[in-house]
């Protein structure tokens, strides 16, 4: 049986198709295998609790979705046994509606720790251990140095390489999708922008974004321009900071000082749009709350071209010397398959080949008139994500300036948040910096809020992190980890 196709990323919650665990399962799955990928599988409340799997076909660029009942105690056939892309999803929904998942190969876990939540009563976590003679482990976190959030790795190494890296997160539980159920509407945007502090325009546009599908709200042009040059300052920022951070963690000090320095300008830009160098508060439903004043653009644009061309100008230096390009290559590699079978995002998944961009294959805004070109590399190693970072800087710079013609105008259409569309489901995608950040909704038949999850890139991609130390040095996790730059606080919702 075919899912539920939704229209514009939206549609009616009672055409969504009902099926049995195991049609349900048969479904979800043939829709992966012929290239859908499983964005995700929240639990709603209607009409009774629901699973829903939501499934994106980038080429058609349509979303499916299916539902099956979710009841505490039931039993289901787990997906992951064949779809690894969804370990992490069926592992939170075993561990927040009580479903129990038969034949899942990994069935740990997600965020609690019921070792600490009820000390000397349960079993520590069941880390995995790789057994023999010189095999050893390493613990790392969950406190890290700096003001970088809790996460503990276990690593299983025989001398310096590493066998095995299990992650273990889950140490902040902030309860920020229980949080939009409960909060008035005009805080909604407060906690969304909080979801991970880097991303406040990532995931504040995509809430808006699925909150006016719900209400049938048209954006502005001039407001859906000014929301794509916000997205691709801060994907800008963090690429840039990204790579500065990479030559620190290789001791080539010229390349991380002079990204630190250009990352501020980004920041600097941005501030100038919105008010606020993170862009919090600067986004409504319905448009956004300031403009970029005509007698300013000149000025922002000569800013924004000087910081691009010093940003070129560092990339031939760093990418050139053999002190960052003996470590990065080589380092860390995620092959093709393995990235697909996870279900990668991102500049991680585009540098082991996946060619995933929600801008060009689920384009909202701004994007459907300008989608970017995607920058792909092979190599899956710490220099092919440094490289895709690399990459996408001057296209999403580009895109500030093709975006700063069209900013004259409405900056917002009215918003009345009551009623929204009854009995309805809504799937929000975008590209955020990290990656694809997918939020869904639903209403019940008052047209009130009664369903919300968020999936940060970060919930895709952290398994992949612990693939691509395995046969690796121990010495090598720092710079790994770092080409990852995944976010805790978007993990542990």
């Amino acid at each position: 049986m075919s899912g539920y196709v939704l229209v514009d990323g939206v549609g009616d919650w009672p055409e969504v198709p009902a099926s049995s665990p195991a049609d349900f399962h048969a479904e979800v799955v043939a829709a992966c295998r012929a290239g859908g990928r499983l964005v995700a599988l929240p639990v709603m409340e209607l009409r009774g609790p629901q699973l829903v799997a939501v499934v994106a076909h980038d080429g058609a660029r349509t979303v499916e979705v299916w539902r099956t009942a979710a009841v505490s105690g039931g039993r289901y056939p787990a997906l992951t046994a064949v779809l690894p892309q969804a370990q992490a999803f069926e592992r939170e929904v075993a561990e927040e509606h009580g479903l129990v998942l038969e034949g899942h190969p990994w069935p740990k876990p997600l965020r609690h720790h019921a070792d600490l939540d009820a000390p000397g009563t349960t079993d520590p976590y069941p880390f995995f251990r790789v057994e023999g003679d010189g095999v050893h482990e390493v613990a790392v976190g969950p406190v890290h140095a700096g003001i970088i959030e809790p996460g503990h790795f276990r690593f299983q190494c025989y001398g310096e390489v590493v066998h095995h890296l299990e992650i273990q997160l889950g140490y902040q539980h902030r309860g920020a999708q229980r949080l939009l159920l409960t909060a008035p509407p005009g805080r909604r945007l407060v906690i969304v922008e909080s979801v991970a502090g880097d991303t406040a325009i990532g995931h504040g546009l995509a809430h808006v974004t699925v909150m006016e599908k719900l209400a049938g709200l048209a954006i502005p042009p001039a407001a859906q321009a000014l929301r794509a040059m916000a997205l691709e300052l801060e994907r800008i920022a963090n690429h840039t900071g990204d790579l500065g951070a990479l030559c620190n963690d290789v001791g080539y000090q010229p390349g991380a000082a002079w990204y630190g320095r250009l990352r501020g300008d980004y920041l600097n830009l941005l501030v100038e749009m919105t008010g606020n160098r993170f862009g919090r508060g600067w986004l409504v439903p319905g448009g956004v709350r300031l403009g970029l004043p005509e007698g300013e653009r000149a000025g922002f644009l000569s800013r924004l071209a000087a910081a691009a061309e010093d940003c070129e100008r560092v990339a031939e230096l760093v990418f050139d010397a053999s002190a960052v390009v003996s470590r990065f290559e080589r380092t860390g590699r995620v092959e093709a398959k393995v990235a697909a079978e996870l279900g990668l995002v991102g500049p991680v998944g585009r540098a082991s080949g996946l060619e995933r961009d929600a801008r060009c294959d689920h384009p909202e805004g701004a994007y459907r008139e300008s989608p970017p070109a995607i920058a792909v590399r092979e190599a899956g190693d710490v220099m092919a994500r440094a490289e895709v970072r690399r990459a996408e800087i001057a296209p999403a710079a580009a895109c500030v300036r093709t975006q700063a013609a069209k900013i004259a105008g409405q900056l917002a259409s009215p918003w009345s948040s009551e009623p929204l569309r009854r009995s309805a489901l809504a799937v929000a995608l975008l590209e955020g910096w990290r990656g694809e950040i997918a939020h869904v909704a639903a209403t019940d038949r008052e047209g009130q809020l009664v369903g919300y999850q968020i999936v940060d890139p970060s919930f895709h991609n952290w398994f992949g992190l612990a693939m691509a130390l395995r046969g690796n040095q121990i010495s090598d996790f720092p710079l790994c980890n770092k080409s990852f730059n995944l976010s805790y606080a978007g993990h542990d919702l």
